[in-house]
């Protein structure tokens, strides 16, 4: 797997190395040795989610407040762009954010560690996603940032209005909210 830096260090693009023919395709989906080795990062994986959603939904800015997950997400059917904010109040980073096409056929994963919110929108007729989380999902510890908030100016890539959650069309304003103190 190739190992791809973003404009936030922490925040990698994991393109595995695929082997297809007339007959299919095969790849590693996760090693983690080869993990390991070329991140430097040693995770305990402990939960597996797998989400289909139609085109135009868009799901956070969410993440935990306590029980902070890191995340290893992918797609197996169409297309998303994925997005990590670093919510970290002291990090030379805080407030920014990264993104990335995430497709079934670019097999792409964005590492989006503890500490950061995490979005994405559909950009297909739908999407299955996939992600591994380092931490167990804690309702009470969940928190929501609005997608559109004027101080993260994120540049989503669509001219549609998404399709909200309620949790999602209530989130908090990023100046507002809830953030880590690591």
């Amino acid at each position: 797997m190739k190992i791809i830096k973003t404009d936030i260090p922490e925040v990698l693009v994991i393109q595995p190395r695929v082997f297809s023919d007339d007959r299919g395709f095969f790849f590693e989906s996760f090693n983690e040795r080869k993990w390991r080795e070329q991140t430097g990062l040693t995770c305990n994986f402990v939960q597996d989610n797998h989400s289909k959603s139609d085109h135009g939904v868009l799901r956070g800015i969410h993440y935990q407040i306590q029980q902070a997950q890191g995340k290893l997400v992918r797609v197996v059917e169409g297309e998303v762009f994925d997005v990590a904010v670093d919510l970290r109040r002291n990090s030379p980073t805080f407030g920014k954010w990264v993104g990335e096409f995430l497709s079934a056929e670019n097999f792409k994963q964005f590492w989006i560690p503890e500490g950061f919110g995490h979005a994405f929108v559909v950009l297909s007729e739908s999407a299955q996603f996939l992600y591994r989380t380092t931490d167990f999902w804690a309702p009470e510890h969940e928190r929501c940032i609005v997608w559109n908030d004027p101080d993260l100016n994120i540049d989503w890539p669509f001219k549609f209005i998404p399709v909200l959650s309620e949790k999602d069309a209530d989130g908090t304003f990023f100046k507002d909210a809830e953030l880590y103190e690591l």
